[in-house]
């Protein structure tokens, strides 16, 4: 099972000409996943997710139009999927590797992901989606490097470093699946590419990048926590973000970023200070910390002929609370209009300033209780995952018997919270507004759409109506995959739908996803003149309802289910 022979003459001779083409390359890679004990931060034994015995996993390191084969060996003791963070899988909503849209790899089997990086630059992560397993790592970095023949808007550094920062629990991720409820559970540390914080244990080891005075470096930044904001920063270093989620911003400098759960950036930082070490810094967001916190992450920026060790305080942030900073600089960041990126073509020559929008949905994230048990909620709808992906049912018998299109409210709140199967009906090729509102007063929220990028046109305090479209901006909003909604406030995104499939809309915050607070768009045309999705893969692996047993991931009833 999962063996590359199964693909067709047809389709290995159309990658073959495809490739031809536009000069891409195939990447295979093989991925054993297994549970280690001993490769985790604390000092006590926990069970860590690792891919080919590392954590976190091993870069995936591609360039625009490039195919990625990756053969998934699950030896865990239960169904596992990845799913690619913000790679759009143009017209293969089959490779997405959620549980609407794939069975689990059972133990003990494997399964080939095959996928284009079509018309993408940019970073990305990856990450185990079903069972609450990213609790326990598993994910990784995604680079997708510019074709040479477009140019980059900046000069090329001397290297690039991938930072993988979000935080961390050292209870065992079943116990905390178990136990999932209404009370707020707070991290116990954040980590650096899996490393505690510089200091903090003399047997563990912390996150050191080392560089050369006068060179300029690429950070790939990103957040692959399950519930924390983060300020980046870099002691006595300036930044300059250029690139979030594969999209060239707007060069601007910065002395701290905000990285919300999901999101990544690329950042330049030129080593122009002495030769010395200093503080690599992640603080949480809403929460009140000490410079000596596990709460606070630490690593170390060496440059190559210092003799001193780092000193002196940790770089100042701004106030953890102050959302006011982070809502100016989230509109600071716009899209770079003048760039290239996967294509020739000017960034700008694709803009929202006066698209004609096909529908507006509103999407409420909220918590209820539904028969006892403690739920999150779109629009007072929990989603509640079939036996069998809604692809499969989609593609075979046209979704009968496993969810049903038109009951779930875009814009409106069910008056009663209930479970549901929540999928959308979009219109193909069509311009969406699509509005979040976070209910929760205290805490962030972010949300993310799978095969798509957001126009991200506006951010606003309260309760959105129509009259905050005049605070939109409709110029050059950036574009990005995972966008934060900030408490009691709503963002406001548009996307054009030109991918046909079955996607994921969900919250990134991992306690909210697997508690309900998700569902699926359906992209579909009859019309059989546009280009259509791919036929299913010949690996393509059945469940539920097409005879062979699906694993669930979740506690009896009522349940998620994944």
């Amino acid at each position: 099972m999962g063996s590359l022979d199964h693909l067709t003459w047809s389709i290995v001779a159309l990658l073959v000409v495809l490739l031809s083409r536009t000069n891409a390359e195939v990447i295979n890679l093989r991925w054993v996943v297994a549970i280690d004990y001993t490769s985790g931060p604390s000092a006590y034994p926990q069970p860590i997710i690792t891919i080919n015995g590392g954590h976190p996993g091993p870069l995936i390191n591609a360039t625009t139009n490039d195919v990625v084969n990756v053969n998934v060996f699950n030896n865990l003791d239960e169904p596992l999927l990845f799913t690619w963070n913000g790679i759009q899988q143009r017209l293969n909503s089959w490779q997405d590797g959620v549980s609407g849209t794939n069975c689990a790899i059972q133990p003990n089997t494997n399964w080939t992901y095959s996928f284009v990086v079509k018309d993408q630059i940019g970073t990305h992560t990856y990450f185990p989606s079903i069972n609450y397993h990213k609790l326990a790592g598993g994910f990784g970095p995604i680079r997708v490097n510019n074709r040479i023949v477009i140019n980059v808007p900046f000069a090329k550094p001397e290297a690039e470093f991938d930072l993988l920062i979000g935080d961390w629990f050292f209870t065992d991720y079943k116990v905390i699946r178990s136990r999932l409820g209404a009370s707020t559970e707070v991290p116990d540390i954040i980590l650096i590419n899996g490393k505690a914080p510089y200091g903090y244990s003399a047997l563990k080891p912390y996150e050191s990048v080392e560089v050369t005075k006068g060179k300029t470096y690429r950070f790939r930044v990103s957040n692959v926590g399950t519930t924390l904001s983060f300020n980046f920063r870099i002691q006595n270093h300036k930044m300059v973000v250029v690139e979030t989620e594969g999209s060239y911003t707007n060069q601007i400098t910065l002395d701290s970023l905000d990285v919300h759960v999901g999101q990544s950036y690329s950042v330049l930082v030129t080593a122009d200070q002495e030769d010395a070490d200093y503080y690599i810094v992640a603080t949480p967001k809403l929460l009140n910390t000490t410079d000596d916190s596990p709460l606070v992450a630490k690593g170390v920026l060496h440059y190559t002929e210092s003799g001193s060790p780092v000193s002196g305080s940790l770089p100042t942030g701004p106030d953890p609370w102050d959302i006011d900073f982070s809502v100016n600089q989230a509109r600071s960041v716009r899209w770079n209009m003048t760039a290239g990126a996967a294509r020739p073509n000017r960034q700008g020559s694709f803009n929202v300033t006066n698209v004609t929008l096909s529908e507006t949905i509103i999407l409420h994230g909220s918590h209820a209780n539904i028969s006892g048990s403690f739920r999150y909620t779109v629009n007072n709808v929990s989603y509640f995952t079939p036996n069998t992906p809604l692809k499969l049912a989609d593609y075979y018998v046209n979704g009968s018997g496993v969810y049903q299109l038109g009951e779930f409210p875009t814009q409106s709140v069910k008056e009663d919270a209930d479970y549901g199967v929540s999928v959308v009906s979009a219109i193909h090729k069509g311009w969406h507004e699509i509005i979040f509102q976070n209910d929760a007063l205290m805490s962030m929220d972010s949300w993310h759409l799978d095969g798509f990028g957001f126009y991200v046109v506006g951010f606003g305090e309260g309760e959105w109506t129509v009259g905050s479209r005049d605070t939109y901006n409709l110029y050059d909003p950036v574009v990005r995959s995972t966008v934060q909604v900030y408490p009691g406030g709503w963002t406001a995104v548009y996307v054009f739908l030109d991918n046909p499939g079955m996607w994921n809309l969900r919250s990134q915050h991992l306690k909210r996803w697997y508690l309900g607070q998700e569902l699926y768009v359906r992209v579909h045309d009859d019309d059989p003149n546009p280009a259509k999705e791919n036929p299913p893969p010949e690996n393509l692996l059945k469940c539920g309802m097409f005879g062979e047993p699906i694993a669930p991931g979740g506690a009896p009833e009522p349940q998620p289910g994944w």
